[in-house]
């Protein structure tokens, strides 16, 4: 396996900027994951890692290697589709073996890897299907197993799971999970999908922009976010956000915080707990609950129109439009300048 070395890496179409100076280091064996909104760069900056977009301006090593001028096929890395992009008219057997037999690798080599990989992910027994005759999950597998058979330095995978209906995503997840702890491989992923980025990562790397807002361990973005987008990407339900004008006038006494009009304050919904004490943070009327099982989505309008959501094990039993009360640890607030986002 390798590390992935990027440096100032900049990407344009023409006279559009798209990619800012990309600084990041991908440690050998690592599970990277690239998130962001649409537009922010994730996939193009996948794609200049595998040679498929040309790179503008800096440097992508692997395995300390520069591979800028290197063909896809010669930097050692595998990558995985958002569709499976399988042969309709072979079996999985002969998706598998295709890239091998191209690069006139040995049938016995081909039959090792193929069989070993379907192990791995327990498909030994759709080798001899048409991709017709496999569901959504199993031609994932199949796409997967593709990449591993060709025994990369580096998995790149690009939104595998999007195409696959709630259920499966959950299980294919896992899989992937799996594979990254049998192999120790170094996987890049990336996902609009915070839940997939925070159940798979290593590290995580939030992008808007076509710039690094942050990078760090899914339990660093969650509890110090570096700003206020980071801080409502990462999280679900998102990050609650309120002017200080709003919250109760003992507020800043309770939270041990300045609060002026120069910030915002964040509480995630889960930290929001009801009170009829002395140390209300917040008050807002009942709009709807949404009841999930094992918790309750709460949903609130304060006086001045600012929407938020508490997640609640026990869901209020009193009736739209009447007045909760909310407080929260003070250690559990983020405060953040108002006009740059930047935590404070």
């Amino acid at each position: 396996m390798a590390s992935v070395t990027i440096r100032q890496v900049a990407k344009s179409y023409g006279d559009v900027q798209v990619m800012h100076g990309i600084d990041l280091d991908i440690e050998d064996g690592e599970f990277v994951v690239f998130v962001g909104p649409s537009g922010c760069g994730k996939s193009t900056l996948l794609r200049m890692i595998a040679g498929l977009e040309e790179i503008s301006g800096g440097t992508v090593s692997i395995a300390d290697e520069v591979v800028n001028d290197v063909a896809p096929a010669k930097r050692g890395v595998a990558m995985v589709f958002q569709t499976y992009a399988l042969y309709p008219h072979m079996d999985v057997y002969k998706n598998m073996a295709f890239g091998l037999r191209q690069a006139k690798t040995p049938e016995e080599e081909i039959d090792r890897r193929v069989r070993k990989a379907a192990d791995v992910l327990h498909i030994t027994d759709y080798l001899h299907r048409t991709p017709k005759a496999l569901s959504g999950g199993q031609r994932q597998r199949v796409a997967i197993g593709r990449a591993i058979v060709r025994e990369p330095e580096v998995f790149l995978f690009d939104e595998p799971l999007s195409n696959l209906d709630a259920a499966l995503r959950v299980q294919t997840r896992l899989e992937i999970a799996r594979l990254h702890e049998r192999l120790g491989a170094t996987m890049i992923y990336v996902t609009h999908d915070q839940v997939e980025a925070m159940t798979l990562a290593d590290k995580i790397v939030v992008l808007r922009d076509g710039r690094i807002e942050q990078v760090g361990s899914p339990i660093d973005l969650y509890e110090r976010p570096d700003n206020a987008f980071v801080a409502q990407f990462i999280g679900s339900p998102k990050m609650n956000f309120f002017a200080p004008s709003i919250l109760a006038e003992t507020a800043p006494t309770i939270l041990g915080s300045r609060l002026d009009g120069n910030v915002t304050v964040g509480i995630r919904p889960e930290h929001l707990r009801r009170t009829d004490g002395d140390d209300v943070v917040i008050s807002a009327k009942l709009e709807l609950i949404e009841h999930l099982g094992e918790y309750a989505l709460v949903h609130l309008i304060c006086e001045d129109g600012t929407e938020f959501i508490a997640k609640s094990e026990h869901p209020p039993t009193e009736k739209a439009g009447e007045t909760l009360h909310f407080t929260c640890k003070p250690e559990l607030v983020h405060v953040f300048d108002k006009e740059t986002g930047a935590r404070l």
